[in-house]
């Protein structure tokens, strides 16, 4: 079958997609006279417990947004209703009327490898659509680049078994479950349960009959047999609807044609090995166990280390809704403005938030063997850094300046990048924190900025 064109599939959001905050301050920019153009970063400011690195991931979707962005007259009129917006001008409105986003976009390509503090995104463009579409972007970018860390982290503690997204059921709606797929596939997942997602994506879709497939028939052999007469190559039996081991012996009935077998309750070790040894006399050796039940990568691990003897992980909540750590803090924050005389650089210096200005890069070093080394934050303007510059020119005046890769190419990409990060940051627990320092250049340019603010 041949793969569906994933070329920007997001779904169509207008202009209210966003908060009002934005809305507010762009019908004050517009009172004031502001349209310069305005330079944005959106970064980690530090990563949840636990985790080392970003697995960055939604761009795709974020390009999308920017590239269809409009308000119809229906939206406009209900602004138009709002008290907040009771004594803008018509001016606004109109100007809404016309709305289109004409910026430039840098970005760091999905599957890219990020840490704290990197931009993995910048947007360039007159300051009312710059702010407008904050919202949006953070949405998008911290909710797919938050599962598609988690997801690289349970394929690492798979160590080389298959891992299945599962979490549709569970997920904070469809939508979050559709896009948790697309980003659990960039993170090293097979595929995924989602059929929707499937669809879209062109992702590898997998299943096996629930509890009450069995529940329906009044014996339990007759609900395999009845399955495996449907899905003669396909067939994989849920095992633990009564008696997990006695399922497995029924399963043997069917030999080498049975695919594999689910365990989804109990000691998933102890019955894997038991289940292992019934397949294997049966002559089995090739029927494949699948596991589920409530997995992360902290589970993963301790069964693989435990010997058992699992082909495959289905993980669904733990990974769609990435429980341990469910919420990526990204920002997204005004470092430069341009003024027809002048470039201003911005940023905060409040305790905690403090921010670094101006336009950056991110110049990432590897060491002899190809591993990566350390990163530098740098302005945007000194070319001279060492490195492989991470943020890549991927829109300009509002328009594409390639098509995207496809989602294999950037699973691809991820997989290149993972195996490029030494194993001290990849660890599950006690993970090492990877160096990333900013440029002596910026870090002076900011001292100076400070100055100038402080005595200002």
């Amino acid at each position: 079958m041949s793969e569906p064109d994933n070329t920007l599939t997001a779904p169509r959001y207008g202009g209210l997609a966003t908060d009002l905050y934005q809305l507010t301050m762009a019908a004050g920019y517009h009172a004031n006279g502001r349209h310069e153009r305005a330079s944005f970063e959106m970064f980690v400011r530090r990563l949840p417990e636990n985790r080392s690195f970003l697995l960055a991931a939604g761009l795709e979707q974020a390009l999308g947004y920017l590239r269809h962005l409009s308000f119809n007259q229906d939206e406009i009129a209900y602004l138009r209703s709002l008290p907040v917006f009771a004594h803008v001008s018509r001016e606004f409105f109109d100007y809404l009327s016309e709305f289109r986003f004409t910026g430039d976009v840098w970005a760091m390509p999905e599957g890219t490898v990020a840490f704290p503090g990197e931009p993995l995104l910048r947007v360039t463009a007159p300051l009312i659509e710059a702010q407008i579409v904050e919202t949006f972007l953070l949405s998008t970018i911290n909710f797919q680049t938050m599962i598609a860390s988690k997801a690289a982290r349970v394929v690492e503690a798979a160590n080389g078994r298959g891992v299945i997204e599962f979490g549709a059921r569970r997920a904070h709606g469809m939508g979050a479950g559709i896009y948790a797929a697309r980003a659990a596939f960039i993170g090293g997942c097979i595929g995924t349960s989602n059929v929707e997602a499937g669809y879209l994506f062109g992702l590898p879709v997998y299943g096996t009959a629930g509890h009450s497939w069995t529940l329906a028939f009044e014996k339990e052999m007759d609900a395999f047999r009845a399955y495996h007469q449907v899905f003669p190559e396909s067939t994989t039996l849920l095992l633990d609807t009564y008696d997990t081991l006695q399922a497995a012996r029924l399963a043997t009935e069917f030999g080498l044609q049975l695919r594999g077998v689910r365990l989804d309750s109990g000691d998933i070790s102890a019955l894997a090995k038991q289940v292992r040894a019934i397949l294997d006399e049966a002559g089995m050796t090739e029927t494949r166990i699948l596991a589920s039940n409530d997995l992360d990568e902290f589970k993963i691990a301790d069964l693989l280390a435990a010997g058992a003897p699992v082909d495959l992980f289905g993980v669904g909540t733990e990974l769609s809704t990435s429980r341990d750590a469910p919420a990526l803090g990204g920002v997204y924050k005004l470092v430069e403005v341009e003024f027809p005389d002048r470039v201003e650089p911005k940023m905060k210096l409040s305790r905690e938030k403090a921010t670094y200005p101006y336009r950056k890069q991110v110049w990432r070093n590897r060491d002899a063997e190809g591993k990566f080394a350390n990163d530098i934050i740098a302005m945007a303007a000194e070319t001279e850094q060492h490195g492989e510059p991470l943020l890549k020119a991927v829109m300009r005046a509002g328009q594409l300046l390639e098509t995207p890769p496809t989602l294999r190419e950037i699973q691809q990409h991820a997989k290149q990048q993972l195996a490029a990060l030494p194993t001290q940051y990849k660890t599950i627990r006690d993970a090492k924190s990877y160096p990333v320092r900013f440029s002596d250049h910026l870090f002076e340019q900011r001292m100076q900025l400070m100055k100038q603010l402080e005595q200002s």
